[in-house]
């Protein structure tokens, strides 16, 4: 018998609501169904658990949270007000996920544990997509558009339910729920996005890193979802609202927490919403912090922020700190925040940003946004860079126009989504070293992309899922599923339903894909093991 399992926690706790009160900002609980696969009947079990809630107050800064208590009150400032509260539900033992003896790579940050969207694991056999592969669980979510992060047998989603930004821990294996913890958070999008945070949850050992859509940066243990300390990154900094809130998923690098802010001086506090033109930079736009206890070792780059994610490449032979900030790209000593070089790469137009993280090869740095100059390729000689290529002329003519997904490179050719909207979206192949086009497929659907195993997963925004195989000569599609028309067998929804904005995930075989609403985990590789390097 085909059965599912639908294991249901509410949080009963009284909420202050924002005044905007959208329809998908509802203080839903949030949902984990287990599906096992035999027979072709299928019977829906229900059940409830109960949340124990703790109330406890809330921190400030960089004040460390005494196990089990309230933190103290630093000095000259408030005690903790009612609307500061925080939440902690214990929903099974802590620290004992179910056993995973897959083998299987970690899925630590934004982006996978090298942040280029590739994976070590095989075997991929697409011969099991029937008419995808198995469907291990769903999870039901709140508002965001971050994916999640798999670490030490636990997966990490960061979401909004109501007034609070709620980090939730899950068994990988089977999304039974583990724990969650709360923070209040005030945004409201100025577009009409919704007010959920962007940035995934970041693990690095015993502790896990979130980055709220409204700048609360903070950090927990892994183990039970203790604070261990919390700042305010915006209200520090001077953070003028950008156009869709803080969105750039911070990054571990050996004891420092790099975060980028990009914050401006008072002056520039009073400019009317949505006029950047006007905002003045503070020279913070990245902020090295201590990840363990929150406090900042170094500052380095004048510059606002932007919504690609800061990492570290090895380029031309030695550690680069890279952030595409909204200007341009900035390359520094992520050892000593020293500035390498920044090199200037944005639209002329206002209501324009880069979103797509760097490429990397060698001694070579690709560039890439949507809305006017397209992409370059960069060559870092004697420290500095040097253009190989450059778009040029109508956006029809450009080699790549990543917006906010980033192209995965296999071997000399480059592999995405190009295109701003869906009317000019498509998927391409070009030569990575000189921006040849080799062919488009005109899609009507932005899209993300996965490497793994000589493979390319693709997952289009309207849920559309592909396995293709890489070819620089033509476009070829082994096994491809519309996951919008398959209704979830525990309720009936769709599995996936548009935005479908997160990248695909893998880890341990899993693979791990969200739409709106929803989380969904398919057994990509039931054995895998990982590739050498």
């Amino acid at each position: 018998m085909c059965r599912s399992v639908l294991s249901r926690s509410t949080c009963h706790r009284p909420l202050k609501v924002p005044q905007c009160q959208s329809a998908c900002q509802d203080r839903r609980p949030y949902t984990a169904r287990r599906i096992e696969h035999g027979g072709c009947s299928r019977s829906l079990l229900l059940g409830s658990l109960l949340v124990i809630a703790g109330t406890i107050g809330c921190i400030d800064d960089t004040t460390p949270l005494p196990t089990g208590g309230s933190a103290a009150t630093p000095a000259g400032r408030e005690p903790a007000s009612a609307d500061e509260s925080r939440m902690v539900a214990t929903l099974a033992p802590p620290s004992t996920p179910a056993a995973n003896p897959r083998a299987g790579e970690d899925w630590p940050r934004f982006r996978g544990p090298r942040t280029d969207g590739s994976s070590r694991e095989r075997p991929l056999d697409p011969q099991r997509w029937d008419p995808h592969p198995p469907l291990l669980f769903t999870l039901d979510l709140g508002v965001s558009y971050g994916g999640p992060t798999i670490a030490r047998g636990r997966l990490f989603q960061f979401c909004r339910y109501g007034d609070q930004e709620r980090l939730t821990c899950y068994d990988a294996a089977t999304g039974e729920p583990m724990w969650h913890r709360e923070l209040p958070v005030r945004y409201d999008d100025m577009y009409g996005y919704n007010n959920g945070p962007r940035c995934s949850p970041v693990v690095d050992g015993d502790r896990v890193y979130t980055y709220g859509v409204a700048g609360q940066l903070t950090c927990y243990r892994v183990t039970d979802g203790d604070v261990l300390w919390t700042r305010d990154m915006n209200r520090e900094y001077g953070v003028v609202q950008n156009f869709f809130g803080v969105a750039s998923t911070p990054y571990v690098h050996g004891d420092l927490l790099l975060v980028m802010v990009g914050g401006s001086p008072p002056e520039s506090q009073q400019v009317p919403n949505g006029r950047l033109d006007l905002v003045q930079p503070n020279g913070t736009a990245i902020v090295a912090l201590n990840k363990t206890d929150g406090s900042e070792v170094y500052r380095v780059g004048d510059e606002l922020a932007s919504y690609s994610s800061v990492t570290v490449r090895s380029v031309a032979g030695r550690q680069m700190g890279l952030a595409f900030l909204r200007g341009g790209l900035l390359a520094w000593d992520p050892a000593t925040g020293q500035e390498l070089f920044h090199f200037p790469w944005r639209a002329s137009k206002l209501e324009s940003v880069n979103a797509a993280m760097p490429v990397t090869a060698g001694d070579t740095i690709f560039l890439s946004e949507t809305y006017e100059i397209g992409s370059v390729l960069l060559q870092i000689a004697e420290g500095k860079p040097q253009v190989i290529w450059q778009d040029s002329g109508p956006l029809r003519q450009h080699a790549f126009r990543a917006h906010w997904a980033t192209p995965v490179l296999v071997g000399e050719y480059l592999y995405g989504c190009s295109g701003r909207n869906q009317p000019d979206a498509d998927f391409r192949c070009i030569r990575f070293r000189d921006g040849q086009v080799q062919w488009t497929h005109r899609t009507h659907e932005r899209s993300s992309v996965l490497v793994v195993d000589g493979y390319l997963i693709v997952l289009g925004e309207l849920g559309n899922l592909e396995c293709l195989r890489p070819n620089p000569a033509q476009r070829e599609v082994v096994a491809q599923v519309d996951l919008n028309a398959i209704a979830d067998p525990a309720d009936g929804h769709p599995l996936l339903s548009a935005p479908c904005w997160a990248p695909p995930v893998l880890s341990h075989g899993r693979l791990y894909l969200r739409g709106r609403d929803k989380l969904i985990c398919l057994d990509l590789i039931p054995d895998p093991v990982v590739a050498p390097q």
